[in-house]
């Protein structure tokens, strides 16, 4: 019998030391790799994973991320990102203290792929298309009818250095790209940090997203088109700094919808001396446009540094734009504080703009995007939240 308890002790003490620290009696990071296609159910254990080309979750497949784990990226090595397909769920349940965050080693904006996600929601797409080729070089179908559809958790997740242009110099990568997604998704506490292309764009769906973070990414803070109609988003926050385009690119692939996405609770900032993408050529300074019939319904707005000459707070890009979404009520913006003197809206060149009573207000009592800070929202020290 004491032979018996010595052994049971022994194996008590081995097993305590693989699994906790001497010092903290805190649980370890493992180490690995990502790469391939997840084609049975997978449960990424906390730990520090290197991503190794576009790891791609199957059809029927979910794989799951621990809280506090980190994913990095080389942008040496070709084509990197994760990839979900229709049918698959990933499953990122960070914390605000122990976030997920998805990097890139050289720490360079655009050197990978960020997070793809595809479902079969509905879709509009040019002419009316219920099913569209998506532009991440990838030639994927997307578009469907089930509006339900759901693509799995994304909660307390960063991405970092994505929006990767793809050597055919028309397709592209954002930090977060969501094609057809449905509202069984949940997308909450995302940070889009330092990309070169957008940080969040929506390819028409149903799915919406709270507490939204876009920092620093080269092209728009947040951008959709084929007919996106989320309709519970909350707390949208951009900061624009070093190179940025629109704070909102809006459209709706040139078809006037009966029905538009709905923002609660908006902060669009930029800095000084920020640069547009193309230079001094590109006219893309403005915080939101309006283009191809895009439209929405859109409160608590805040809209501050978008001050270069010419710039205006709300830009409609065309006749039909302003036409069909402006004076037939679908586009509604109250609530909104502009701050630095910027011009409430124009049109382009020659287009006409006039909003109807109501659909178009200001107030000074706007707050814009209240959002929690923490560990997920802070990089190297620094809040994102300027």
């Amino acid at each position: 019998m004491k032979k018996i308890l010595l052994s049971l002790s022994i194996l008590a003490t081995i097993f305590t030391s693989c699994s906790t620290s001497d010092d903290e009696g805190t649980v370890q990071p493992v180490e690995g790799e990502i790469s391939g296609s997840a084609t049975t159910n997978r449960t990424f254990a906390f730990g520090n994973y290197t991503l190794n080309g576009i790891y791609t979750i199957e059809n029927g497949v979910t794989v799951t991320f621990d809280a506090g784990s980190t994913i990095t990226a080389n942008g040496a090595n070709g084509v990197d990102a994760i990839l979900v397909k229709n049918g698959g769920k990933l499953i990122m349940n960070g914390t605000a203290s122990q976030p997920i965050v998805l990097t890139e080693s050289s720490q360079t904006p655009g050197s990978w792929g960020g997070i793809i996600m595809y479902g079969d929601a509905p879709i509009n797409g040019a002419g009316g298309t219920s099913t569209k080729t998506s532009e991440d070089g990838l030639n994927l179908t997307y578009g469907g009818t089930n509006a339900a559809h759901n693509g799995g958790i994304l909660r307390y997740v960063r991405v970092e250095f994505a929006g990767k242009k793809i050597t055919d110099g028309t397709s592209e990568m954002n930090a977060f790209s969501f094609y057809s997604v449905g509202t069984g998704t949940i997308l909450e506490n995302l940070v889009a940090y330092k990309g070169a292309d957008d940080g969040f764009e929506f390819y028409g769906g149903t799915v919406s997203a709270s507490n939204l973070i876009s920092y620093g990414n080269y092209d728009d803070s947040f951008d959709w088109q084929d007919g996106w109609r989320g309709q519970n988003n909350s707390n949208w926050y951009a900061y624009q700094t070093g190179t940025g385009n629109f704070g909102m690119e809006i459209e709706a692939s040139n078809n006037n919808n009966a029905y538009w996405p709905v923002v609660a609770n908006i902060t669009l900032k930029r800095a000084a001396g920020t640069n547009t993408e193309g230079g001094s050529s590109a006219a893309e300074y403005d915080a939101i446009q309006f283009k191809k019939q895009g439209n929405g319904d859109f409160t608590n707005i805040v809209i501050s540094g978008y001050t270069t000459a010419g710039a205006t707070a709300v830009r409609i890009q065309d006749a039909a734009t302003s036409t069909d979404q402006v004076t037939g009520n679908k586009i509604k913006l109250t609530t909104v504080k502009i701050n630095d003197g910027t011009s409430e809206f124009a049109g382009a060149g020659s287009v006409s703009v006039s909003f109807p009573s109501g659909q178009y207000t200001t107030s000074n009592a706007a707050t814009g995007a209240t959002i929690t800070n923490g560990a997920w929202s802070t990089v190297g020290g620094m809040s994102l939240l300027q």
